[in-house]
């Protein structure tokens, strides 16, 4: 009799585990498919480039700034990265930003720079070309 009894329990503790079971993995599995408290997303427009040098090939490492036209600083500072590409979100809204390599270049030339327009969330595709071999600007 002792014999069922204490089987009657280990069944019930297993019953109570699968249970407990079955909760967890309904939290972890299930539940992020029903939001409670979901915020709205923020809009955003997106600059997608990629550094090309001389020879047209994607260059990596190159520092890249980008700031709303007229603006004497930088907003956002961006390295490309191992393919020559780099992105940036934006606010929406009209808008003209200046996208610069950072680069030594020689006196009295001008950096390597994109002006581009935003409207909205929109994603703006450019492509900076150097012209001479790349030297980080300290």
């Amino acid at each position: 009799m002792a014999a069922e009894a204490y089987s009657g329990r280990q069944h019930r503790k297993l019953a109570q585990g699968l249970l407990l079971f079955a909760l967890l993995a309904f939290t972890f599995v299930a539940a992020p498919l029903y939001p409670q408290n979901s915020k709205p997303t923020k809009d955003y427009a997106l600059i997608y480039g990629t550094v090309w040098g001389p020879d047209n090939t994607p260059v990596a490492g190159v520092p890249v700034t980008i700031y709303p036209a007229g603006a004497k600083k930088p907003k956002w500072e961006l390295i490309s990265d191992r393919r020559g590409e780099f992105a940036q979100r934006v606010p929406t809204g009209r808008q003209d930003y200046v996208v610069e390599a950072n680069i030594k270049v020689p006196k009295g030339m001008p950096k390597p720079a994109v002006t581009v327009q935003i409207q909205d969330n929109e994603r703006e595709d450019i492509g900076l070309h150097l012209t001479e071999p790349v030297s980080a600007q300290k």
